[in-house]
Parts: C-alpha cells; sequence; structure tokens
C-alpha cells in the first residue's frame, strides 16, 4: 500500500454502510438489485432502516427465458410485477420505476434527471448502484446506470445543480456500488441469504424459471461469492462493495479502494 493511500485510509475511513437510515437502492433491470445487494437489503429492512428500491430501465428485452407470447408490453408489466413481489420478499415496500427502454435506448442525460429526481424526492443516506467501473461489465445500461449514479450521488447537496436537473438537492453522504471486483466495505449477511435466494428465484420467474440451467449458475455464483468475501471480512457469509464518502469522490483518486 503507498503512503498516499495509507495516510488517506487512516485519516479518512470509508464509511460503514449499516450505520445510516435511507437507502436508495439503483438497478440497471429488474432482479439486478437483488442479485448485486439482495441481502444486504433485507438485513437493512430486518433493522427498520428505510428503503427504496429504483429500477431504472423496463427489462423487455430480457425475454430469452420469459414465457411464450410474452413480449414487449406485456413483459414489462410481468417484470414489474415481479419486481414488486421480490422486493417484498426482501421487506421493501417503496419500488419505483423509471421506465426507460432496455438496451440503451434512452439518452443518458434524460437518465441523470431522471435518477437525480427520484434522489431530491426521497433524499437518500446511501446511494447503492451497480460498479460502472468493472473491467469485464459489457452490458450498456449497467455501465450507464452506475456512471448516473455517481454524477447524481457527488452533485446530490449543490441546490444550483440539482435544481438544473429540475430536482431538489439530498444529503447522500455514500455511494456503495455493488457488483464490484474491488470491495472494502463487507456486510455480514448470515440469516439473510435464503431471502435473497427466494426474491430471486421465487420471484423473477421470467428470467428464472425453476430448474433453469442460468437459475442454478446464479445461485452456485451468489454462494461462492458470499463465501469468498466472508473469508476475506472474517465475517462468515458476506457482500461487498465498493464504499466511496463524500471526501473520496472527488480529486482523490487513492481514496476508496
Amino acid at each position: 500500500m503507498g503512503l498516499t493511500k495509507m495516510v488517506l485510509k487512516a485519516a479518512v475511513p470509508v464509511p460503514k454502510i449499516e450505520e445510516y437510515q435511507r437507502y436508495l437502492f439503483i438497478g440497471p433491470h429488474p432482479d439486478d438489485i437483488e442479485i448485486g445487494a439482495g441481502a444486504t437489503a433485507a438485513k437493512l429492512a430486518s433493522q427498520g432502516k428505510d428503503i427504496c428500491f429504483l429500477v431504472c430501465m423496463d427489462g423487455r428485452f430480457g425475454d430469452g427465458s420469459a414465457p411464450e407470447g410474452v413480449r414487449g408490453d406485456r413483459l414489462v408489466a410481468l417484470r414489474h410485477a415481479e419486481a414488486m413481489r421480490s422486493a417484498a420478499v426482501l421487506g421493501v415496500r417503496d419500488v419505483r420505476f423509471l421506465d426507460l427502454c432496455d438496451g440503451g435506448f434512452y439518452e443518458q442525460k434524460e437518465l441523470i434527471r431522471k435518477l437525480a429526481r427520484i434522489v431530491g424526492d426521497y433524499q437518500p443516506d446511501v446511494i447503492l448502484a451497480p460498479d460502472p467501473c468493472v473491467i469485464s461489465e459489457c452490458h450498456a445500461d449497467h455501465l450507464n446506470v452506475g456512471k448516473a449514479a455517481r454524477q447524481v450521488a457527488y452533485f446530490a447537496p449543490y441546490e444550483g445543480i440539482m435544481a438544473g436537473y429540475g430536482a431538489v438537492k439530498a444529503p447522500v453522504q455514500v455511494l456503495a456500488y455493488y457488483m464490484t471486483a474491488k470491495p472494502n466495505r463487507f456486510v455480514k449477511t448470515k440469516g439473510y441469504r435464503a431471502q435473497q435466494e427466494k426474491a430471486i428465484f421465487g420471484c423473477h420467474l421470467s428470467q428464472f424459471p425453476k430448474g433453469s440451467a442460468e437459475g442454478r449458475s446464479i445461485r452456485l455464483y451468489l454462494k461462492v461469492r458470499s463465501l469468498d468475501f466472508g473469508i476475506r471480512s472474517g465475517k462468515g457469509c458476506a457482500e461487498g462493495f465498493r464504499v466511496l464518502g463524500v471526501t473520496h469522490m472527488h480529486c482523490l483518486p487513492e481514496a476508496g479502494e
């Protein structure tokens, strides 16, 4: 570890995700939040935290496993319903949808404006979103949502900038990336993985039909990831996040790693 990084780590510790009250989980598609951070959401909900799920894209092209004949607007409606049921399994009642067209068929500025307005309305302390800096990630929706989330998270406390998005300022203190290759904070999730699996495989059936090969692969991945992060953190089983506090978000390339 370099000297600068070592000093920053001591002087400006990475925030602990669980110490706040209001959380906005942002997902590109229905099911992404549950896969990336579902056990953490369930744990926070059980602690009485305020949680909102925001699904940005309508999922209309995620039809590889959808029932025959369920396409387009019919699939969008089905995936909305699945997302609502899945969130309820995790203890989350506030679920919102931007309904931008799946597959990158939208303007990034539109995504940022809509996201800023939700942030201004909900007033979160913590924003959670997919990490847009993962080298292997190729899905435009995941990358675009992660980039939009970091832009809004940083500008959220600035009244003038948020007004330019048609939004009001918000007291965002933390940006936490899920689906990350470089976690620096871990949340112990023992006792909550069963809820996560029920939310994914019991609700998102248009994506993971019972007994499907893709469902088995994701289930195995979640198990291995939980054990891996648990070993790294000494927590038994865990979800990992790349966390940035307000100080880490600007001009400090060594921070937050």
